[in-house]
């Protein structure tokens, strides 16, 4: 008979046994235990919830820091027939009312909160009145001040074992340092928890760091030489659009991934990658939830990131299939002094934090001690031009800001400028013969985006007036003469984000009561700029062992297929010739080679290995055709 478990497992989601770790999770769990769950990234943490919380009479809490992270588990239950709800920001109190009561009432298994939701009066009360079966703590790390994405608010959860202190709570997590795992259990009050932490070793993974001075050149020499679906990741969005565009050009059949890219848009890149109908994925770190693609042969990290949890992340969504794949890091002399001042030179003090806070209060007309719940369309780079405010450093107060509860600051990619060419090709170039000075705009727009002539296309107006070096009016005025000609269809917004003031204004005294937390943040990020510096800076220990050390594991083994240990293989003195041999027609079987791309392939001592070469061509074991590649004879 199939235990209770593993019927929902297979019912629901039609897997037929489970995940390493899960079914002890699960079993705790249903042992009313409080527990916490320590599974790398595609380790199927959400699955240690929710099949408990279908076994148990009840609604199972969920609480989770991201928006989009919730509405996607939520779609995800409701597609398998399960009541599943969220409570994002921004619903109107009649509404939050009539849909709490469905929490009830209405028989559903699952309620995903923000940490904020659980401040609300009406939500706590409405929580009393649930019979709660689980509480289950997503992204766990949020909590700690030393974790990754520390969010105040997290510490608001306490509230829930208030409300209802029998109801067991699971805490899960995909990277937590030991500081961060004992942090994680003192601030949620877990007793005595039964703690489940899977190994982050991964056999199958090879982290490359490697120095060089021409990272595009580097780029396609990895694509060209190892072939399958990849991922190279960047970190901004104009790196990510202009690389896709470098690669499309090398011949290689690649896309951007980016915050910028509108919903539709982006699924339909993510599912032509999936299907191996694009090779290549050029992606920001917004490429991240819910990518599960097994077969993913290489992740390259075009820049250094900014913390070792973000790079272990996105590092490990290759290889997923067990087969042997590799993760490459690119740097050179110049990462060092980027990564400074994209992540430690624009980190705010408290001055900051209360100039832009005030400034934003002012931009909105918001007088003191009013302003709770209003909600506002915003439009980040005119608010920065307003007030001559750096977008680095108030991107990222607004972010702190968010974090600590005191605004909601909602990226919205739904509100999109676009055009639609209403004319023929011909006409709009006899527009431009008697506009010359439209020409540099118009030309960057047909070039940047295709389909404009068959329907409306979103455009990203910064990112065109940054590729030509004009200015954002300049190409608005641009396409509102071209519309006045009746040569397209232009639609203009201004708004690419949205603010939701949660707390009443009260300038100073508002960022006085959240300002430790900006100083344990950016203490935080300091140190988790310096390890990830020191991870590639550091030649004298296998690359996995540094990554373990880093997360708490102590008992680590050298992996053998990192840029340390191959690079160590290569002074050693015991290498069978007959193994480069087997090797080397193990990868002609696949496809002929140079000896170059033998070379990079086989990380054997170049001269031994062109030695090997030479003797399998005398044997005539292979040949050298007539495009210069190495083949089987």
């Amino acid at each position: 008979m199939i235990n209770p478990p593993l019927k929902i497992l297979q019912q629901f989601w039609n897997h037929k046994n489970f995940r390493p770790l899960q079914e002890d999770i699960i079993s705790a769990v249903l042992d009313r235990e409080d527990t916490f769950a320590l599974l790398p990234t595609g380790g199927g943490k959400s699955i240690c919830f929710q099949v408990p919380a279908l076994l148990n009479k009840g609604i199972c809490i969920v609480i989770s820091p991201l928006v989009a992270l919730m509405q996607d588990q939520v779609k995800n239950l409701q597609q398998k027939n399960i009541k599943a709800i969220a409570l994002p920001s921004g619903i109107k109190y009649s509404e939050l009312d009539t849909l709490l009561d469905n929490c009830i009432y209405g028989n559903y298994k699952f309620l995903y909160l923000s940490p904020e939701r659980l401040q609300q009066d009406i939500v706590q009360e409405r929580l009393k009145k649930m019979d709660i079966n689980l509480i289950a703590v997503d992204e766990a790390h949020c909590i700690s001040q030393w974790g990754n994405d520390f969010r105040p608010s997290y510490k608001k959860i306490e509230i829930l074992r208030r409300i209802h202190p029998s109801v067991p709570m699971i805490a899960l997590t995909a990277s937590a340092t030991t500081d961060v795992v004992n942090d994680i259990i003192k601030e949620l009050d877990l007793f005595q928890p039964k703690v489940f932490k899977q190994s982050f070793f991964r056999a199958n993974l090879g982290y490359r760091v490697e120095d060089v001075i021409d990272k595009n050149y580097r780029l396609t020499q990895i694509l060209h030489t190892h072939s399958g679906s990849s991922i190279v990741y960047v970190r901004n969005r104009k790196s990510a659009v202009e690389l896709s565009d470098f690669l499309n050009a090398s011949g290689y059949v690649t896309t951007y991934y980016h915050g910028g890219v509108d919903r539709q848009e982006k699924t339909k890149r993510f599912n032509k990658w999936l299907n191996e109908e694009i090779r290549v994925m050029v992606a920001t770190n917004a490429f991240g939830m819910g990518i599960d693609k097994p077969n993913v042969r290489t992740v390259i990290h075009y820049t250094i990131p900014e913390s070792i949890e973000s790079y272990f992340q996105e590092a490990g969504r290759a290889g997923r299939d067990g087969v042997l794949s590799l993760a490459f890091l690119l740097k050179n002399k110049n990462d060092n002094q980027r990564l400074h001042n994209q992540f430690i030179k624009v980190l705010p003090n408290t001055d900051t934090v209360k100039l832009v806070y005030r400034k934003l209060c002012n931009y909105f007309r918001i007088s003191y001690g009013e302003g709770e719940q209003t909600v506002h369309d915003f439009g980040f780079n005119m608010f920065c031009k307003t007030y001559n405010l750096n977008t680095l450093t108030t991107y990222n107060v607004l972010q702190f800001l968010d974090r600590c509860g005191v605004i909601r600051f909602i990226q919205l990619f739904t509100k999109k400028s676009s055009i639609h060419m209403l004319s023929t090709g011909s006409h709009v170039l006899d527009f431009l013969e008697n506009n010359p000075k439209n020409q540099t705009i118009i030309k960057a727009i047909l070039r940047t985006y295709g389909g404009i002539f068959d329907d409306e296309v979103i455009i990203n107006i910064p990112l065109i007036a940054s590729k030509i070096g004009k200015s954002e009016k300049e190409i608005v005025t641009t396409l509102n003469k071209l519309q006045e000609a009746n040569l397209l269809e232009f639609k203009y917004s201004i708004s690419d984000a949205e603010v939701i003031f949660l707390v009443p204004r009260e300038d100073d005294h508002t960022i006085n009561r959240i300002k430790h937390h900006l100083v344990k943040q950016n203490t935080a990020k300091i140190k988790k700029v310096d390890a990830i510096l020191q991870y590639t800076e550091n030649n004298t220990v296998c690359k996995s062992t540094q990554l373990l050390l880093y997360f708490g594991e102590q008992d680590t083994k050298d992996c053998g297929i990192c840029s340390f240990c191959i690079n160590k293989d290569k002074t050693t003195k015991h290498i069978d010739p007959q193994k480069i041999q087997e090797d080397i027609i193990r990868l002609l079987k696949v496809k002929n080679l140079t000896s170059r791309d033998l070379l990079m392939q086989l990380s054997y001592p170049e001269k031994l290995t062109l030695k090997v070469l030479q003797e399998m061509n005398e044997r005539q074991i292979i040949k050298i055709n007539h495009d210069n590649n190495y083949q089987l004879v």
